[in-house]
């Protein structure tokens, strides 16, 4: 310990990051009864993409945390779902949560939320029920002893040097932190999203006509798709998405690629006719972010998680990026409180956390990649959708529940070789994806892709759970040979007689 840095403070977490993975984490585990230190390196309200969520985030996340009344009363953009111009098919076509024999009309919604708005109220809830959240604090580098993470050192609002010490590190820093080294793997970047995207924001853009006026808007054309976010009555979150191969067209000024692209795509750029780009304030910048699909091939060692896009990121089109985070951090309070309050194995409890977070990721990046190499007219999209889903709901049904979380029934894994396989990086299960769908012209692509049926299925399980406010209960476990939750969701147990009832140990 260097002599301007101040005795080492004791915790039994120190989280890095206050988004909604970080501020996920921090609470639950504060809410188990440790003690926990977040650091954010920013002082929020502070800016930040991805804003469009998930049924399974609001109703399931957003229970187990206990803010979703707080978010129903913070006056989000309410999104029934979601509308696409994809495909062959010439015109958009809308797709309806609330169609979701899972949900109905009462919990068949998510929110478009300003993420300055939404972040904030995940880190002062993190606050209320515990944690000791700091702001303006930068993370230096992870401290060691005797092969494991055991705390970190960082800088005060002030610039001084100090320590904490802790039995665990969850690095939640975003995809620029580099904390993420410290779980010992390698960030693969995928070799089928190799995109770019340039997003800013306009005010008094079209809307859809109701009931669909706060539905995203995806738009294909001829060099990507656009995202357009209705984030209240007057605000519009405007991204477009292209392949590496169209790199030139987002070159130079970001301001006037924008533009152009706009200009490329009819729908956008009539939605955009009388509308004017936000040039002052926190929406005034057009930003661009390259090359932002990837995945680290180990997500925790002993001592440390990695979570949210420290861990992996995919692609913006299904809105997957907040569900991943809130979705891991709730997976690594389980294993922390478990490991804390129980004493089990550590490698028991957390091998659950990477098994379930890996398999989110990959199966989410299958389904993606069919979306994307699919050229088929809208009702091809439901017609396979039912056959992905086991045919027991109608075909446009099978399409909500897969692009909203919400597909029914939980399909847990029979085949341990299949486990495997779906534990491997993104890169592996694309290179072969991408092959089958390109090479398919007379048969059925999708039928190349048996992960494709599984890939909203824990999204599904939070939803509907927070849904009919049962417990968080499971009775079986979701891998061979693995845990279950607890009826309270903040812990994991052994399966039996009495799994899901109470933490493994007590």
């Amino acid at each position: 310990m260097s002599s301007d840095t101040a005795r080492p403070e004791e915790f039994d977490v120190v989280v890095v990051g206050g988004g909604p993975g970080g501020s996920t984490t921090a609470a639950l585990v504060a809410m188990a009864g440790h003690r926990v230190l977040l650091l954010e390196r920013e002082h929020f309200p502070r800016y930040q993409i991805g804003e469009s969520l998930l049924p399974s985030t609001v109703h399931g996340i957003g229970r187990l945390l206990g803010v979703d009344g707080v978010l129903r009363e913070a006056g989000f953009m309410r999104k029934g779902g979601g509308t696409f111009r994809w495909g062959t098919s010439p015109d958009p076509w809308t797709f309806s949560f609330a169609d979701s024999p899972g949900l109905g009309p009462s919990m068949g919604y998510a929110y478009q939320v300003e993420r300055t708005r939404f972040d904030a109220l995940l880190l002062n809830h993190a606050r209320q029920v515990g944690a000791d959240v700091r702001e303006g604090c930068t993370v230096r580098h992870i401290l060691r002893a005797d092969g494991r993470v055991h705390g970190l050192a960082y800088r005060t609002p002030d610039g001084s040097a100090a320590e904490v010490r802790a039995r665990y590190v969850v690095d939640a820093s975003g995809n620029t932190g580099r904390l993420h080294h410290a779980a010992g793997g390698e960030r693969v970047y995928s070799p089928f999203f190799r995109n770019i995207a340039v997003f800013g924001y306009f005010e008094n853009g079209r809307r859809l006509p109701p009931p669909n006026q706060g539905n995203i808007l995806c738009a294909a054309f001829d060099s990507g798709w656009f995202w357009y976010i209705p984030l209240s009555d007057r605000l519009t979150s405007v991204g477009a998405v292209v392949h590496r191969e169209h790199a030139d067209q987002v070159q130079g000024d970001p301001e006037q690629a924008l533009s152009k692209l706009v200009g490329r795509c009819p729908l956008v750029r009539d939605h955009l006719a009388d509308a004017r780009r936000v040039t002052e304030g926190t929406y005034g910048t057009v930003r661009v972010r390259k090359d932002y699909s990837y995945c680290d091939t180990r997500f925790w060692a002993p001592g440390v998680a990695l979570v949210g896009d420290a861990a992996c990121f995919i692609d913006p089109v299904f809105s997957s990026g907040v569900h991943l985070a809130t979705y891991a951090a709730m997976l690594t309070a389980r294993s922390i409180n478990t490991v804390l309050g129980t004493g089990m194995d550590e490698r028991r409890a957390f091998d659950e956390f990477e098994a379930r977070y890996r398999r989110e990721y990959t199966v989410f990046h299958d389904f993606l990649a069919a979306f994307y190499t699919m050229q088929a007219p809208r009702d091809a999209y439901f017609r396979q959708a039912r056959e992905l889903t086991g045919g027991q709901a109608g075909a446009m049904a099978s399409f909500i529940n897969l692009v909203g979380g919400l597909a029914s029934g939980d399909r847990a894994l029979t085949d341990a070789e299949q486990v495997t396989d779906r534990l491997g990086t993104a890169a592996r299960v694309l290179d072969a994806s991408a092959h089958c769908y390109q090479a398919s012209t007379d048969g059925d692509p999708w039928d190349e892709s048996p992960m494709l049926g599984e890939t909203f299925a824990q999204s599904d399980l939070l939803a509907e759970q927070g849904a009919t406010g049962g417990s968080f209960a499971e009775t079986a476990p979701q891998l061979p040979g693995g845990l279950v939750a607890t009826a309270d969701g903040l812990h994991w147990a052994e399966p039996g007689p009495l799994a899901g009832s109470r933490p493994a140990g007590t």
